[in-house]
């Protein structure tokens, strides 16, 4: 049986100009019965459509820029940290032809946002200076550790991933969700507010964000392996 081809793009060590990938993310596709491809970051459309021609789904991985605040029209806060334009551009390209073609899409912390930012939506730009009495959202090491709760959406895809209404996530990231893009729904969020997961309101529809990092934990924590086993699915279907 063939497995499903995931894409997952890349990142881009600005000094030494490599592109580069955590290997968690690949690992836990393949660990869990993927095929990982991983997408240079080439904002060419030609290029990024040939690439989505073989694949059956996207993952849009975290990373250790943040999205240009100029996309969704705002100036950059004193506290933003680096911007690299080809990750961002290649990204947006990326989801709007996986769109075009249909292909589920998982997106975790940078990704999420980024997918937000394509569907027109807004980002808190830091959280600590933005959010009063907000949790601690860059927790450190251990990075796989879960380190706060979130609460669910009962009617949501998550919910029935997750199987309950609560849960404990680990956490990195100074930035979050503000305005939900268009057609996407928040469907999860912290205690102190922070949004933790988007969907697609379209249900039959598998477009997920999640802020925390589920490829850290796959191996032994629930939730972190049902949301890639149920991407993985939705990719086989396609």
């Amino acid at each position: 049986m063939r497995k499903p081809r995931i894409g997952i793009t890349m990142r881009l060590e600005l000094e030494s100009r490599r592109f580069y990938l955590g290997r968690d993310y690949s690992e836990a596709l393949n660990g869990l019965g993927a095929v990982p491809v991983h997408l240079a970051l080439i904002p060419d459309e030609d290029y990024i459509n040939e690439c989505l021609d073989g694949l059956d789904g996207v993952l849009l991985p975290g990373s250790d820029s943040d999205v240009d605040p100029l996309k969704y029209g705002e100036e950059p806060h004193p506290k933003l940290k680096r911007v690299v334009e080809s990750k961002d551009e290649t990204d947006r390209i990326v989801i709007r032809v996986a769109e075009l073609k249909n292909l589920p899409l998982l997106g975790i912390c940078y990704g999420m946002q980024a997918l937000n930012v394509a569907r027109g939506g807004s980002l808190i730009q830091d959280i600590e200076s933005s959010i009063e009495s907000s949790l601690k959202h860059e927790q450190g090491v251990p990075l796989e550790r879960p380190s706060h709760s979130i609460t669910i959406e009962e009617d949501s895809r998550l919910a029935k991933i997750a199987g309950e209404l609560r849960a404990r996530v680990n956490s990195h990231h100074h930035q979050s969700v503000k305005a939900p893009g268009k057609n996407l729904r928040i469907t999860a969020r912290a205690g102190d507010g922070v949004v933790e997961c988007i969907e697609d309101v379209n249900p039959d529809r598998f477009v997920m964000g999640v802020q925390w990092h589920p490829e850290l934990a796959w191996r032994d924590n629930h939730l972190s392996r049902a949301i890639f086993s149920d991407f993985i699915k939705a990719s086989a279907k396609k």
